[in-house]
C-alpha cells in the first residue's frame, strides 16, 4: 500500500475538499482519499502510485494547484497495525 501526500492551494471549506476527492476518486484507483482545506492537504492510500503528472492535471482541472507530491510506503497505525509485515 502506498500513501502519497498532496499539498493544495485553493482549498477553502468542505466542498472545496469533496469536490477533490470525487475527481481523484474517478480518475485513479485508490483505496481511500481524504482531503483538509484547513493544512491545505490531500492523503491518498492506493496500491499503486498514480502519475503524479496526471494527477496535477486533473487537479487543475478543477481549479486547484498541487504544490507539492510526496509519496511512500504505508505502514497502518495503531494496535492492528503493530507486528504484522
Amino acid at each position: 500500500m502506498q500513501k502519497i501526500t498532496l499539498k493544495i492551494d485553493g482549498m477553502a471549506c468542505g466542498m472545496c475538499e469533496s469536490h477533490i476527492n470525487d475527481v481523484i476518486r474517478k480518475t485513479f484507483p485508490v483505496k481511500k482519499v481524504t482531503s483538509s482545506h484547513s493544512k491545505g492537504e490531500t492523503v491518498i492510500l492506493a496500491e499503486q502510485v498514480p502519475d503524479e503528472q496526471k494527477l496535477r492535471d486533473v487537479i487543475g482541472e478543477t481549479g486547484y494547484r498541487v504544490l507539492s507530491f510526496e509519496a511512500g510506503p504505508y505502514e497502518k497505525k495503531g494496535w492492528f497495525g503493530r507486528g504484522r509485515r
